[in-house]
């Protein structure tokens, strides 16, 4: 399925009081709707995927999968701030004429939540049957659920929390601390802070994974090494792969996105409050080897969510689980669907 755009020529506010002058969502759906929304799952993505989630997920989207474009109706688009179609820091600022590069304004978890429901409405979807997101995707989740609770009937969330905590603002502190440590990051070219990225992505991967996976995958066979490490070679490998994706603008700029993440933020006394307001049937599921969004996380928010199911799946795959972990998912998601 190719690629689409939606294109807003209404200016959009963002939670900052910045204006973007015009916006434009980039989204993939699959299947065919029922003329209720009866069949629709929206899937919301993390931090640096695509919304081809088809692709990236496909251990659990696709024909003769748990969701299945063949009896529901698919949707995920592109959160505004990336580079893979929406409106973002490689996009045209009209009143320049130029792309945005690090000019591009701050955007919070409910600025993308308020463009997944521009693009709701463009597509004529009346509601959402089931609300999807790990990770990040989480947090856009857990924000359209309290945000526009009438439309949306059930939500699946995977390694996930009610705001970002302290241990992840400190990851995503010196994830932007490399790529700031790049003289070129700020630059107006795209490939600003390619090594910064790099270096970013390195933190990140220890977050995504744990001693156990990399003790088992990456150690070396040769006792007699002094360099030239296996984990050093993935690590490398694992950078370089994300700086041909992706860009140092948009992850300085969604890690941030991240940090502002807290369901009570101008909302309520306490997040527990928070989740109260949340009325739908949720499923969660945590991974026991998750070091960056551990399954307390989860945990909590099944505690304060009046109508939560938690599963937790024993993976050494760490916060990657989520992705990796297909087959277990998707029984616990079929099972509760059906």
């Amino acid at each position: 399925m190719s690629i689409k755009v939606f294109h807003s020529k209404s200016a959009f506010r963002l939670e900052s009081g910045q204006v973007l002058p015009a916006l434009h969502i980039a989204y993939h759906t699959y299947g065919t709707m029922k003329e209720d929304g009866s069949n629709v799952v929206w899937i919301c993505h993390a931090l640096t995927a695509n919304s081809d989630v088809a692709d990236w997920w496909k251990g659990l989207v696709g024909e003769g999968k748990v969701i299945d474009p063949a009896k529901h109706f698919i949707v995920c688009a592109n959160i505004i701030g990336s580079c893979y179609g929406s409106t973002g820091p490689h996009s045209t600022n009209p009143a320049t004429g130029e792309p945005w590069f690090h000019s591009f304004p701050a955007v919070t978890i409910r600025d993308m939540v308020q463009a997944h429901q521009l693009l709701r409405e463009h597509l004529g979807i009346p509601r959402i049957a089931l609300l999807v997101g790990g990770s990040m995707g989480g947090y856009q989740v857990l924000e359209w659920a309290l945000t526009d609770p009438g439309i949306i009937d059930r939500l699946f969330l995977l390694c996930t929390g009610a705001a970002e905590s302290a241990w992840g603002i400190a990851i995503h502190t010196s994830q932007r601390l490399a790529i700031e440590a790049d003289c070129s990051w700020k630059d107006s070219s795209y490939d600003a802070g390619h090594r910064g990225l790099k270096a970013a992505r390195a933190i990140g991967m220890l977050t995504y994974r744990n001693y156990q996976t990399f003790v088992k995958a990456q150690s070396d066979p040769d006792k007699e090494k002094t360099d030239d490490f296996r984990a050093a070679s993935y690590i490398n490998y694992q950078g370089d792969k994300l700086v041909k994706r992706f860009n140092a603008q948009s992850y300085w700029l969604l890690t941030k996105a991240m940090d502002s993440h807290n369901i009570a933020r101008g909302r309520h006394e306490d997040i527990a409050t928070s989740l109260s307001h949340i009325q739908q049937p949720v499923l969660l599921i945590g991974i026991t080897s998750d070091i960056l969004c551990p399954p307390e996380e989860q945990q909590l928010l099944a505690a304060h969510l009046p109508h939560a199911a938690y599963h937790e799946i024993d993976s050494s795959y760490g916060h990657d689980g989520f992705l990796i972990e297909f087959e277990k998912i998707g029984q616990i998601l079929s099972d509760w669907m059906n």
